[in-house]
């Protein structure tokens, strides 16, 4: 190995310590990629990918849409008249009362494809109704946070925008090309989290006849929800999503961009909600910008890591190795997003940089481009998942009053059993 591959070595170890110490992602990863691009004599290739990924149309239009949209949607509260309408009809059904919640939030998470955001709006009206039937806080939490891989699914969603660019493909394609899959995953979520209620004991059937449930927890003012939730309100969270699919399936004929589906939905939701265009125009564009602050500036300083890892010959040297082992590729896809995502908290961080550096080349070592793109973007979010220190994770151990480590550990058995079925799933 060249002096230049130990180099980067040392640097991506201290990337991850940095990481592990909760500073800034952006500016790890791009005074990360900058190092080891100087240090390579070759400063340009990290700078020409940061301009790169910066004016990328693609993902600019589909990421900062959606995020202006779910700007509306909160300003609004359509979110919780979404949520109102699919929990009221639950009613008390003992232990069936989680799965059922699940598969409401798994709904919810399509409309809202960031974690903490999904978190936010669930946790608040789900924790409180599954503590009351009768459910241990912790795997109330853990129930919100389990029920998040279906935003994968969402065509907001930064990795699909990605791997969609990577393998030359319509964005809803994809998504349709692997719903099947990820709902398998979704699916297998809800079975496992469920399973931790008799691993830890987390379900105590109230007394009859008793009005004081078995568990507290408090609830903030936005728990509450509307006594008579409006069905239009209701829509306006899922409508881009539906005129996605159906344009891209059955009604080929109103098919349309990421970014016009999200107008259309707040144009949609304004009109259905009455509400002053001006705060409402205002919501949407502040959404945009923290779009591409939070969401962009992760893909681009990620582009910028990559692009030192190439100018350092890692890139090149992984690819001659990959060559001549899929079953190396495979491991790393499923594993290393995981474990990077345990330890920082990030599954966008681990993911995008995975697809960054490695995904592009899937076809030099025998492997589809989509597939190795989806595993690690899953494998990433599985990470998260069962990490302590994501934000979706501290944003439900705030509500329950609990430390995230109870939450992050019922979650910890469900998340590797997927881990280990998601090479197998896709076929890798």
């Amino acid at each position: 190995m060249t002096w230049t591959i130990w180099m980067a070595a040392v640097v991506v170890i201290l990337t991850i310590a940095a990481l592990l110490k909760r500073w800034e992602t952006r500016l790890v990863l791009f005074t990360a990629g900058l190092v080891m691009a100087i240090l390579s004599g070759a400063p340009n290739v990290a700078l020409k990918a940061f301009v790169a990924n910066m004016t990328n149309g693609s993902l600019i239009t589909s990421i900062c849409s959606s995020m202006g949209f779910a700007a509306v949607i909160a300003i609004t509260r359509c979110d919780v008249h979404f949520v109102g309408l699919l929990v009221k009809p639950l009613g008390k059904l003992g232990i069936f009362l989680l799965p059922l919640c699940m598969l409401v939030a798994s709904c919810v998470a399509v409309a809202i494809p960031s974690a903490a955001g999904c978190a936010a709006a669930l946790g608040p009206t789900m924790i409180p109704l599954m503590v009351r039937a009768g459910f241990h806080p912790a795997i109330a939490g853990a129930a919100i946070i389990g029920s998040i891989t279906p935003s994968t699914l969402s065509p907001g969603s930064s990795h699909n925008v990605w791997i969609a660019k990577l393998a030359e493909m319509d964005v809803v394609d994809l998504i349709v090309t692997y719903a099947p899959e990820v709902l398998t995953l979704c699916a297998m979520n809800i079975i496992l989290v469920t399973a931790m209620i008799f691993v830890f004991r987390d379900y105590k059937r109230p007394a009859p006849g008793s009005s004081e449930p078995v568990f507290s927890v408090e609830a903030d003012a936005r728990g509450e929800l509307p006594e008579h939730p409006s069905v239009l309100r209701a829509v306006a969270p899922i409508l881009p999503v539906v005129l996605l699919l159906l344009g891209a399936t059955v009604i080929p004929q109103i098919r349309m961009t990421v970014a016009e589906a999200m107008i259309y939905g707040s144009i949609f939701t304004l009109l259905v909600t009455r509400s002053n265009p001006e705060t409402v125009t205002k919501e949407f564009f502040g959404g945009m910008g923290k779009g591409y602050a939070n969401i962009m500036g992760i893909i681009i300083a990620a582009g910028c890591f990559a692009g030192g890892l190439k100018a350092a010959g890692v890139i090149d040297a992984l690819i001659e190795t990959l060559k001549h082992s899929n079953d190396i590729a495979r491991y790393a896809a499923n594993f290393g997003p995981f474990i990077m995502g345990v330890l920082t908290g990030s599954g966008d961080a681990a993911g995008h940089a995975f697809n960054q550096a490695v995904t592009p080349y899937a076809a030099d070592f025998g492997m589809s481009v989509p597939s190795l793109g989806m595993v690690a973007a899953l494998s990433g979010a599985f990470g998260r998942m069962c990490s302590p220190i994501a934000g979706a994770t501290l944003v439900v151990a705030g509500m329950t009053r609990l430390s995230p480590l109870e939450i992050s550990k019922r979650m910890a058995l469900p998340m590797l059993i997927n881990l280990v079925l998601l090479g197998f799933v896709f076929e890798l």
